[in-house]
């Protein structure tokens, strides 16, 4: 048992997964720096001084923080719109690819000696 959880671990995609789940992390923590310390205090400030962190409404005792909402939404948008931009540079490479000509195919034996007496021939 040991050796074979040595081994799904050890397989390419379970490590591929892994650094992507980390590189993920990293990067939505980047996002959030960017969301909540940048952008949404130049978008209070272009408001008017609104701080998104203070909207809230107050319902009974529960307390509806609907500003972090919408900071959780502008997050979602910039994680979704760098993972396009990803994604279709991934996909133009690949075509690119495709369509790049591939080398032509090498002659078969029979058409080389074909050629091969022709040039002797016109000797």
């Amino acid at each position: 048992m040991v050796k074979e959880f040595r081994d799904f671990l050890s397989r390419g995609n379970v490590m591929d997964l892994a650094v992507a789940v980390i590189l993920g992390a990293a990067f939505t923590a980047i996002v959030n720096s960017l969301v909540n310390d940048i952008i949404m205090p130049l978008i209070g400030a272009l408001l008017g001084g609104l701080n998104f962190a203070d909207l809230t409404v107050q319902v009974g005792d529960a307390v509806i923080a609907y500003g972090n909402f919408i900071q959780a939404i502008v997050n979602f948008v910039i994680i979704a719109l760098v993972i396009f931009m990803i994604v279709r540079y991934y996909n133009r490479m690949a075509r690119k690819q495709e369509e790049a000509p591939a080398a032509p195919p090498a002659p078969a034996e029979d058409v080389l000696l074909l050629r091969e007496i022709r040039d002797l021939l016109k000797k």
